[in-house]
């Protein structure tokens, strides 16, 4: 028997809209509790081990978000007056209020990407300041996203990262991997998440996104770095007490095997490659420009390879959005005049079917696009 579901919301702004499964709630009822400050948290404690084991370093911290993670990272690595090589567009240049300036002390120098969202690797090697030279920063980090979000989440390859890793250890320079969605991305590419995870010297990841936990994320790495960063949580306010609540959904999301929730990412992939083929069967669709898709034309299904599709309409882009809203559909605005829809737990292949007859009938029912700048718009 189906369940007539056409008057629920389908919210594809992100996948941090996703709710915790049963099981996941009647975890947070159940946990063991403690002062994680203290270091009595049990669960807390059990999900950092966890962690740890799962991408194959020595310690892992848990944190309240991925740009807490971002930047508690980022104080365990640099000093200040230091710099960080990172992707232009990535998260931790564009969308985390310059806390790396704020709070960190710290500059950054932007990489161009290029659309499969790597760098020039010559460029990189490059990048690195002279150490001589009392006019310059001293290099401390290189950063790279991954799965990158811009490029329409594409998945950054274990080869790629190899290399960069290996540049930025000759110049002796850690490398942090901002996994925001790490485990897409080793998904998409067939890897354990430890082989992934290898190269780098500190991995943060979020639970609350495609793994559908309702708060936090996860630093990785060796043990003196995660004790930097723990201090460096300290600081920003970031101490929590009895936080087994929330750790212990996590436990449950980074289960092996069908018990948890990385092996399902794949369904979510497989329904954003969907929509990306029934976005781009429609009049009015187009390339979404920049990272996502630089050659003009019809949009590209083939870049959907993770979670994220970016499209650009040949209308009235707050229409659309508007006629998607009286529709039980939501998207988001994104940069450069485009729209994003993010696939996640909760949206099934039926779902994805609804989302493309409102499509349809919002690209009918409004005006062309104005010529024109258009602000831009960043999330998460």
């Amino acid at each position: 028997m189906t369940t007539d579901r056409r008057g629920e919301i389908v919210d594809l702004r992100s996948d941090t809209v996703t709710h915790p499964t049963p099981a996941m709630r009647k975890a947070m009822y159940e946990a063991e509790l403690g002062d994680d400050v203290f270091g009595d948290d049990p669960t807390v404690n059990a999900l950092e081990e966890r962690a740890a084991e799962l991408l194959g370093k020595e310690a892992a911290l848990f944190v309240a978000s991925g740009t807490m993670g971002n930047l508690v990272s980022q104080l365990g690595h640099l000093g200040r007056g230091q710099e960080t090589m990172a992707g232009a567009t990535t998260h931790i240049v564009s969308d985390e209020q310059a806390g790396h300036a704020v709070v960190v002390g710290t500059s950054i120098k932007q990489m161009a990407e290029r659309p499969d969202a790597t760098w020039d690797l010559a460029e990189l090697n490059d990048a690195f300041r002279d150490p001589r030279d009392l006019h310059e920063p001293i290099s401390g980090l290189v950063a790279i996203e991954n799965t990158h979000a811009h490029s329409m989440g594409r998945p950054l390859p274990l080869e790629y990262v190899r290399k960069v890793a290996e540049i930025a250890h000759a110049h002796g320079v850690p490398l942090h991997v901002d996994g925001a969605r790490f485990f897409n991305a080793a998904v998409a590419l067939g890897l354990k998440p430890r082989e992934l995870a290898q190269p780098a010297d500190s991995v943060m990841f979020c639970l609350s996104k495609g793994l559908a936990c309702p708060i936090g994320s996860l630093v990785v790495g060796p043990r003196d770095f995660v004790a930097r960063a723990r201090r460096g949580r300290k600081l920003v306010g970031g101490g929590m007490r009895q936080v087994g609540i929330l750790a212990a959904p996590g436990l449950l999301a980074l289960r092996d095997g069908p018990a948890g929730m990385i092996e399902r990412l794949a369904e979510d992939h497989t329904n954003a490659r969907r929509l990306a083929e029934g976005l781009a069967a429609l009049d009015g669709v187009e390339s979404p420009g920049g990272l996502a898709q630089p050659t003009p034309g019809p949009l590209d299904p083939g870049r959907a390879v993770t979670n994220f599709v970016i499209f650009r309409v040949r209308r009235n882009r707050a229409e659309f959005l508007d006629a998607l809203r009286g529709r039980g559909i939501l998207m988001i605005e994104y940069s450069h005049d485009t729209i994003r829809a993010v696939t996640h737990y909760g949206v099934d292949a039926t779902d994805i079917e609804r989302v493309l007859a409102a499509c349809a009938a919002a690209l009918r029912e409004t005006s062309p696009a104005a010529t024109g700048a258009v602000p831009q718009a960043a999330t998460t």
